[in-house]
């Protein structure tokens, strides 16, 4: 593929404006840590968490939240969740079920989120007050009763508008309720301070937010404001910050893992998951998937974490290795000058299909890869050829194109599965 005759930087030039990585051991939380150790010593270590390469797996979330705001010493080992690989062997025979997370413990293995969370209780003292505690029962049966009205909504197949206005009235019911119990107290968090209660609401509503964005239309922090202030205190903290994912990631991840998501069709739906997809990013103001500035480094961040994964992304590509090169090349240019470039002609569908597989935080966090994604989409809507060429789609029966196995074989690879 031929070069576009613009000012292109090559590999050497793109490695020099990357951005420098946090100590990923001490450093604030990351996807890609594998021993997290708060400025204590090695020695120290009496856990480890085993967790999808992913950084997807709600369960996982829950307790790599809990250790990172414990700040507890553990060493993470990495599994392949089904829904994007084969689980390796080594797992299988630790774990014969192969469920996600397990946890040891002074040598002792644990599986399931909330055994897990009772046993790191018992070693190392509750978050607030602990699973069992009195105050916190209640509000567990709440998530549960929550998290039964979202996918009353988001997984009935074929609803009728009358139908669509019955569950969303269910589940803002319910979402109501967990307005009312954040609002008990002064502070934005369940119970006065961020806790283990908190904790077990996190995940699923995080992934609440996006799928009813991208399927509904819905905009729950703006339909639900103290779960707007409760997700805004969140994003005050590191530890959430490390763990976060963003809209497309969930929005495209989560069909498969709850057996189909179900649009409503509507206009306003139908034009937010247009733009979930294909940008402008933020969404909207307020930005309804974060309440954090951009940090100064996004840019450069993207480009480093590209760069340290490029041999397997240019192998995974459409194109092939060869002809990805220059279009890769281009679009990281335009990322790191904020100027667009032309994409090479006929390129299109590879960058969008990039674009579409940039998975947060696992790669990368969300306001890096919405500059990757805007640089991609920029670059590829000005292919010669056909500026409107779209990548194959994304698979909603499994998420097997995002395999990490490739990633981990690779010396330098590019989106991170680290």
């Amino acid at each position: 593929m031929e070069s576009t005759g613009q000012e292109v930087l090559d590999w050497q030039e793109l490695e020099r404006l990357g951005a420098s990585p946090a100590d990923p051991v001490n450093g604030p939380t990351s996807a890609q840590a594998r021993l997290r150790l708060f400025g204590q010593q090695e020695e120290a270590v009496r856990v480890t968490l085993f967790r999808d390469h992913h950084a997807w797996c709600p369960y996982c979330q829950k307790v790599w939240l809990w250790l990172e705001e414990k700040r507890i010493p553990y060493r993470i080992r990495k599994v392949t969740m089904f829904c994007y690989g084969e689980k390796e062997a080594w797992f299988k025979r630790l774990v014969p079920s192969g469920m996600l997370p397990a946890l040891e413990l002074d040598g002792r293995l644990i599986t399931e989120s909330d055994r897990i969370l009772e046993a790191l209780e018992g070693a190392f003292g509750p978050l607030v007050l602990g699973m069992n505690d009195p105050a916190v029962l209640p509000l567990r049966q709440l998530e549960r009763l929550l998290f039964r009205a979202w996918c009353q909504w988001l997984c009935s197949p074929g609803l009728r508008p009358a139908q669509e206005q019955a569950a969303r009235a269910a589940f803002q019911r319910i979402a109501g309720k967990f307005e009312q119990a954040l609002s008990q107290q002064s502070g934005p968090f369940l119970l006065g301070e961020l806790g283990t209660a908190d904790l077990v609401f996190v995940p699923y509503v995080e992934r609440m937010a996006a799928s009813l964005a991208y399927y509904k239309g819905f905009l729950l922090r703006s339909e639900h404001p103290a779960i707007g202030r409760w997700f805004e205190a969140l994003e005050q903290r590191p530890s959430y910050l490390g763990t976060q994912s963003d809209f497309h990631t969930h929005a495209h991840d989560l069909p498969p893992q709850m057996g189909g998501c179900y649009a409503s069709g509507d206009a306003n739906q139908q034009a937010l998951a247009t733009q979930i997809d294909r940008g402008p990013w933020p969404l909207g103001s307020p930005d309804p998937e974060t309440s954090q500035a951009e940090p100064a480094n996004a840019a450069a961040f993207a480009l480093s974490r590209v760069i340290k994964h490029r041999a397997a992304i240019l192998g995974r590509s459409p194109l092939g290795a060869e002809n990805f090169d220059v279009p890769l090349r281009t679009a990281l240019t335009a990322l790191i000058h904020a100027k667009p470039l032309p994409a090479p002609a006929g390129s299109a569908p590879a960058l969008r299909y990039l674009r579409d597989r940039i998975s947060v935080p696992r790669d990368m966090p969300l306001h890096a890869a919405r500059r990757l994604r805007q640089a991609l989409e920029a670059t590829a809507s000005l292919d010669p050829a056909d500026g409107t060429a779209q990548g194959a789609p994304i698979p909603v029966g499994h998420r097997r194109d995002q395999d990490p196995q490739p990633f981990l074989r690779a010396a330098t690879s590019v989106l991170p599965t680290a």
